[in-house]
């Protein structure tokens, strides 16, 4: 009821300000030159300030609760403790509220969702709320009284972000916030290992929820957070967990329930339980929640359920009471008071009555009083100005003193209770000051079960913008990790050096061994017969080798004609009793070897295939490189198809191509591109199996970052145009540059005679051609010379498109299937 106007005769009133007497607000015409008119505004203003006509505004306050559905928080009587409340506060005339206060009594389901559901509909029934008492839908019940600007006023709601005015600006606490105490108490005695349970109800297990969300929130390990269960088994389950949780180490259970002081039968339950199971001998300290909404009565007060139940009474002895402070007088004596005076006329006596009905109280008086500071600052009524109001103000509650600080935080004391473990009664044995942020000694010490407390942890879990890790000291923690670290990290260079020192011994020691030296091998210069072969005692020969090729030099051999050599005068080398090749790299490629060309070295060690020409080892020693092969002696295919004294047949031929295809095709399944497959770096062993060589080679180059020379134009015949195009890259080989190079063997296979021989072109306008088509440039092949399938494929393995290209696999099936016959007629 924040401005009420009232339009009489062309003038706008405002009823807002005074109850009784309107003032003036703004006048719609001048009236001030109208002598008629003033008259009968001076006797409209004298009927209106006529008391049996002043219609009196009124503010209604919801108290939002679950009272039909729950019979403790029905013991709070909330319609007599707000009765009580509105009538000295409508009877206060220190109070300015411009207009009279009344209530109207909320049901809240106790389900949280239809509590909500619930809350959507009183919009238009009140004015403000105190409650709700759920903290499961304060933050949504927050949000909508801020979309309609109307004050909520709770006691119960939990999450700390509620405080924050931009985001809840209707929104006020009665209480200060229950996790706020906790952590103040806990703070005190190092307790930081949590764990909590609550009852069934919805409304505690939301409670239970918030809780550990916002002790977590605030750095502790909050541990288990489980309900107690529907019966005595699942109680036990319960308890059993709680007993063997690793993350509670002994120290604080909260119990999200009714307190068994003022009729929670679930709690007198789970203290019975815990008690029979030895877990109320010291090494946990039960904390009552609900004990934080409400000024639980203590002093001179003795409880008939802990004076008639032993073992509640010893089980009640591991419990701390945490309770909002009876400053004035306790609650029995407040209640007894208004009794006497006759504002109370109920029978009941104060033992009766849930004390959460002195909350109720303090709730709607500090509403009151907001209204009274938002009108003595000419504000309106409205939500935002009703919360914002509550600051910097005290005043005397139901029987305690109620303080709010200038920054709208609740500051009413707490204290923490004990049981003298025989009469039933609790005394106070610490006070809880929270303007200071402190718990002060209250005269009496608490009795612990087994004569000492729980043990504490590290301050360091209560030290804002501080990391803790289990009570230990962050700095020990540092020193063990950069410790546990420099270990590692020193295992680790450890075993990497011990694995390279073992592989470099492997290198140059035993039977696998990869660098070879001038003891490792027996260089030879060997001399071939001139006289002719055929194809028929081919094996009794030894081809011609040309100086260019990669049996380069005058490696004509004679088994019976051997004469001494040395590394500079010949390729072929006897090792460990055989004929070895020797692929010299030039001068300014090799300095050293490094550790990743080792590798390297490792991977062309593994080839293992009777296509592929194995690599035996790597000569190093005089200043020279050379990787070091087994010795074909038939030479190279292009060696042996410049032969004339050599017959090939078609059958022959296909023979050749089929290891050639199997090779490459193995090479690649070992991801293995070659990038310099010529016809040259084919060799053929004494039974006329194609072997490919020289792989690995351009991965040896780069490893070194040995310089890239000029190639010429005769040795790009087999290069990918794509590559030609691209120097810098032509010495990664890929897969598709490798199906090149096959088609251009296949031509020289096909015709018998160098790539490009039917063109009549020189080399160097023949790369020119490939590297810059249009027109594309490529050999031709007569239909006469090969199978029509062989062409095709020949064709296709050149396309200019490396997609187009097929794979080795697809090679292999299409050579080797049935229907393409005819390359093996």
């Amino acid at each position: 009821m924040q401005h009420i106007p009232l339009n009489v005769g062309g003038v706008l009133w405002d009823l807002s300000n005074y109850p009784y007497s309107p003032t003036i607000f703004k006048s719609r015409q001048s009236l001030t030159t109208l002598p008629f008119y003033n008259f009968l505004l001076w006797v409209l203003l004298g009927v209106l300030t006529f008391p049996c006509c002043v219609q009196c505004l009124i503010f209604k306050v919801g108290v939002l609760g679950p009272w039909n559905c729950d019979p403790v928080y029905s013991k709070a009587l909330p319609a007599v403790a707000a009765k009580l409340a509105v009538g000295r506060i409508n009877e206060d005339f220190s109070l300015d509220l411009g207009s009279k206060l009344d209530f109207v009594i909320l049901q809240e389901a106790c389900e949280t969702s239809k509590a909500l559901t619930t809350f959507v509909y009183y919009e238009k029934m009140v004015d403000g709320f105190v409650g709700p008492t759920n903290p499961g839908y304060c933050d949504a019940a927050s949000l909508l009284s801020k979309n309609w600007d109307k004050a909520i006023f709770s006691w119960a709601c939990i999450n700390y972000e509620l405080d924050r005015i931009k985001g809840y600006p209707t929104f006020a606490r009665t209480l200060p916030s229950p996790t706020r105490v906790l952590f103040t108490v806990l703070k005190h005695f190092c307790w930081a290992n949590i764990g909590i349970v609550s009852s069934n109800e919805d409304i505690w297990m939301d409670t239970a929820g918030k809780v550990a969300n916002s002790l977590r929130s605030q750095g502790l390990p909050v541990g288990i957070v489980a309900s107690v269960g529907m019966n005595e088994t699942e109680m036990e389950s319960t308890l059993s967990r709680i007993q063997a949780a690793g993350e509670i180490k002994g120290e604080l259970i909260i119990m999200c329930m009714h307190s068994a002081l003022i009729g929670g039968e679930q709690q007198t339950a789970f203290l019975l339980k815990a008690h029979e199971m030895g877990l109320t001998k010291g090494r946990y300290v039960f904390v009552p929640y609900d004990t934080l909404l409400y000024s639980l009565p203590y002093a001179n007060t003795s409880y008939f359920l802990l004076q008639n139940n032993t073992k509640l009474r010893q089980a009640y002895d591991a419990v701390l009471t945490i309770t909002v402070s009876s400053d004035l007088m306790s609650f029995n004596e407040a209640f007894n008071m208004a009794k006497r005076f006759e504002e109370l006329t109920i029978s009941l006596v104060p033992q009766q009555v849930n004390p959460l009905f002195g909350t109720i109280y303090n709730g709607i008086y500090l509403l009151a009083k907001a209204m009274h500071n938002a009108r003595r600052a000419g504000k309106w009524l409205s939500g935002t100005n009703l919360a914002y109001f509550t600051r910097n103000m005290t005043f005397s509650g139901f029987n305690q003193k109620i303080q709010i600080d200038t920054e709208g935080e609740s500051q009413t004391n707490y204290v923490i209770l004990d049981s003298d473990g025989w009469e039933g009664q609790l005394y106070r044995s610490y006070m809880v000051d929270l303007s200071a942020d402190m718990v002060r000694f209250a005269g009496k010490s608490i009795n612990f079960p087994g004569g000492s407390p729980p043990p504490s942890d590290s301050s360091c879990w209560f030290e804002p913008n501080t990391i803790c890790t289990g009570g230990v000291e962050i700095t020990f923690v540092i020193v063990v990790f950069v410790i546990l670290f420099v270990m590692i990290v020193g295992g680790l260079g450890l075993s990497l050096f011990v694995r390279r020192r073992i592989q470099q011994i492997q290198l140059v020691k035993g039977p696998n061994r990869i660098l070879l030296t001038l003891e490792d091998l027996t260089f030879i210069n060997p001399q071939l017969s001139k006289r002719k072969i055929t194809l028929e005692d081919l094996g009794d020969s030894k081809s011609a080798i040309d100086n260019n090729s990669m049996h380069s030099g005058d490696p004509h051999h004679s088994v019976d004609s051997i004469t001494t050599a040395t590394h500079e005068t010949t390729n072929v080398a006897v090792y460990e009793g055989d004929w070895v090749w020797l692929k010299k790299f030039e001068e300014g490629h090799f300095k050293e070897v490094k550790q990743s060309t080792t590798k390297i070295f490792t991977k062309m060690k593994d080839l293992r295939n009777e296509n592929i020409n194995p690599f035996l080892g790597f000569f190093t020693d005089c200043d020279m490189f050379a990787v070091v092969t087994e010795h074909c002696s038939r030479g190279s295919l292009q060696d042996l198809l410049r032969n004339d004294d050599v017959k090939l047949d078609w059958m022959f031929k296909s023979s050749l191509l089929l290891d050639l295809i199997k090779g490459m095709k193995y090479l690649h399944h070992r991801e293995f591109p070659h990038g310099r497959l010529k016809s040259r770096n084919c060799v053929v062993d004494g039974r006329f199996v194609l072997k490919i060589t020289d792989y690995g080679f351009n991965e040896l180059l780069e490893s070194q970052k040995s310089p890239q020379n000029l190639v010429p134009p005769e040795d790009q015949f087999w290069t990918a145009p794509e590559f030609l195009r691209d120097v810098e890259n032509s010495r990664k080989g890929t897969y598709k540059g490798d199906v090149y190079s096959f088609a251009i063997i296949l031509q020289e296979v096909v015709v018998r005679g160098l790539p490009y021989c039917m063109l009549g072109l020189t080399p160097a306008e023949i790369i020119r051609k490939v590297k810059k088509p249009p027109p594309m440039c490529r050999p031709t092949v007569a239909p006469d010379q090969a199978p029509l399938e062989c062409i095709q494929l020949m064709k296709q393995c050149w396309s200019e498109q490396p997609d187009r290209r097929p794979a080795f696999d697809e090679i292999f099936d299409r050579v080797s299937n049935t229907h393409l016959s005819p390359w093996l007629y």
